[in-house]
């Protein structure tokens, strides 16, 4: 009883962890932010709960080439992901429902959702570019 107890209470820190931060932050970033805290958690906690959390829909595990990453944002959209620096950002585009509907018609697959990523350079690193020309 008192086990569960815990692991709910490190559920929530985690969860807050990931709220708290608008970047997409990694397992291992939200780690560091949890273990600040708490000195107990472990790693394989805060990637267990990760994954908990994402399963129950309660964040958004956005899987980008170089690692995993989690958002709050509960709702369908995409996401730009710089090429430079890793970070991972918010596209301000409507998500098209009609795109998993046409697929759906088109192929037979029954779509729950499709996810796009845009790569290029964030505007922090073309500036960093161009101070090198």
């Amino acid at each position: 009883m008192m086990k569960q107890q815990r692991k709910s209470r490190q559920r929530q820190q985690i969860l807050d962890a990931v709220q708290i931060r608008c970047d997409h932050p990694t397992a291992d970033q939200i780690y560091l932010d949890v273990r600040a805290k708490d000195a107990k958690i472990s790693r394989g906690t805060v990637y267990r709960n990760l994954g908990v959390l994402s399963e129950d829909g309660q964040i958004t595990n956005v899987k980008v080439f170089a690692a995993d990453r989690f958002d709050s944002r509960l709702d369908r959209h995409y996401h730009l992901v710089c090429t430079g620096c890793g970070k991972v950002f918010d596209a301000p585009l409507e998500y098209h429902m009609e795109y998993d509907a046409q697929i759906a018609a088109e192929t037979g697959f029954r779509i729950d959702r499709h996810r796009m990523i845009f790569e290029g350079l964030c505007p922090e690193c073309v500036k960093r570019e161009e101070e090198k020309m």
